[in-house]
């Protein structure tokens, strides 16, 4: 089985939390039994998650061997110039080493079928935002923030809206639909 679920804002990647106060967790959206994440989707990061209950295709979707693309929206802070575009596209130094090629280019509208996120993206009238869509081939720990921050852009809203072949297309959040095993 596999599932595509449109992980809200502020959702932990998991069933359960022991914090306190408790964060919201995948248990409050009616998932099937016996499912759980293949890959990770940060607490402060929007968009589509595949939840499995088969271990070998959970291992698919999230070992870099196997090179499936992730595809984000990244809404960041300033206004990218050619370079930064182009700086992403060659691969960024990170701390923990070179990031693959990323397919990268700049967005010139928000997209219509982008849903508000709540609690909204602070605005500053002084400093302009812009949309990237970023296709990378690995998964390393926040590494769309990490990139785009290197190339001095600040990551204010991040929504992951294709993993391979599964699209997050007419899932609202907090919804989730069955998905194709390929």
């Amino acid at each position: 089985m596999l599932i595509a679920f449109n992980k809200p804002f502020n959702v932990l990647c998991q069933f359960t939390d022991r914090s306190v106060p408790p964060r919201r967790t995948l248990a409050e959206f009616g998932l099937p039994p016996d499912v759980y994440p293949a890959g990770r989707l940060d607490y402060d990061s929007e968009g589509l998650l595949l939840l499995t209950d088969d271990g070998a295709l959970a291992h698919r979707v999230t070992d870099p061997r196997y090179k499936e693309s992730k595809t984000y929206l990244a809404q960041v802070e300033g206004t990218p110039d050619a370079a930064s575009i182009q700086h992403l596209r060659r691969g960024v130094e990170l701390k923990d080493g070179l990031t693959r090629p990323a397919v990268a280019r700049l967005i010139t509208e928000t997209p219509e079928w982008l849903w508000p996120r709540d609690p909204p993206v602070r605005f500053r009238k002084s400093v302009p935002d812009a949309w990237l869509e970023l296709t990378i081939q690995e998964g390393r720990n926040r590494q769309v923030r990490r990139m785009t921050a290197a190339v001095g852009l600040s990551t204010l809203r991040l929504i992951r809206t294709r993993i391979g072949e599964h699209t997050l297309a007419g899932l609202l959040p907090g919804q989730w639909r069955s998905a194709p095993v390929g």
